[in-house]
């Protein structure tokens, strides 16, 4: 992992949620400034500042830095989401995917 690997992922997952630099400081509670010192790599964040971030963007740190096909912890939301998912028929699942690609979609 190189020292930029922190501030392009948290660009990444940004981009991915369509956020911008003052929506991920207004979700993390962190000042907007510390964010682009963050994501132009002046400073890099804190232990402290990272996982706010992650709690911001609604993952754990485990979902942070993990790479394609490792095993992460859930969030307790993410625990639940799944648990409803997995007691709705095929075809409720399918509506229900459709219906968060549409909330996706609408950001």
């Amino acid at each position: 992992m190189d020292e930029t690997y922190v501030n392009e992922r948290i660009k990444q997952i940004c981009a991915e949620k369509g956020w911008s630099n003052y929506r991920l400081a207004k979700e993390c509670g962190i000042p907007n400034s510390t964010v682009h010192n963050i994501l132009h790599n002046v400073t890099a964040p804190s232990v402290v500042s990272l996982i706010k971030i992650c709690d911001g963007l609604g993952i754990t740190m485990s979902q942070f830095f993990a790479g394609d096909g490792d095993k992460v912890d859930l969030t307790r939301e993410q625990r639940e989401v799944l648990q409803l998912y997995n007691r709705l028929s095929a075809r409720e699942k399918e509506i229900a995917i459709a219906y968060m690609e549409g909330l996706a979609s609408s950001r």
